[in-house]
């Protein structure tokens, strides 16, 4: 039975939201960047051959982005992200242990928002949004080895801000 856009991809919108700003750095940039991405996916709606609307919707976003900002798009520049969005404290915390995770998530933020695009869009995709391997290697239309490269570089990186007195060859605490 065919389904209607809106009960297949409107369910997509936060996380194409959340993978936009990523890319953007900007929360304006990246309802832009949502908007035409869903102009483009009802245009082509009828070409969802696949059941996985969620990397087709984040493959739009993706070319999205890259067409409407081609020499952003690779840029080292940084732009701040409202850093209110992902920082709601848990409630269950008292007031101090509230206070460390909200300075954990920013610092988080920080730390992936200073990975190069090619990087820090591996890593959301994997960790923050959910996708395997095979659906990253899709979206970004790169081989599934690449993928895993990139993970690996970019979390080694990750690991250097967060224990930069480690060296990233070392054992990994093990007896």
């Amino acid at each position: 039975m065919p389904r209607s856009f809106d009960e297949v991809l409107l369910p997509h919108l936060d996380a194409a939201f959340n993978y936009a700003r990523w890319l953007t750095r900007n929360d304006a940039d990246a309802e832009d960047v949502v908007q035409d991405a869903y102009v483009r996916a009802l245009r082509f709606f009828s070409s969802l051959r696949s059941e996985d609307a969620r990397a087709w919707l984040l493959t739009i976003v993706r070319n999205t982005w890259y067409g409407r900002f081609p020499r952003r798009a690779g840029s080292g520049v940084t732009t701040v992200v409202d850093e209110d969005a992902d920082n709601r404290a848990d409630l269950s915390l008292d007031p101090e242990a509230q206070m460390i995770q909200q300075q954990t998530v920013a610092q988080v933020q920080r730390a992936l928002e200073a990975l190069p695009t090619d990087f820090r869009e591996v890593l959301v995709l994997r960790e923050i949004e959910g996708l395997s391997y095979k659906e990253i290697a899709a979206i970004v239309g790169i081989p599934l080895g690449t993928v895993m490269s990139r993970l690996a570089r970019a979390r080694e990186r990750l690991a250097g801000v967060f224990a930069p007195g480690e060296t990233s060859g070392g054992h990994r605490g093990l007896p």
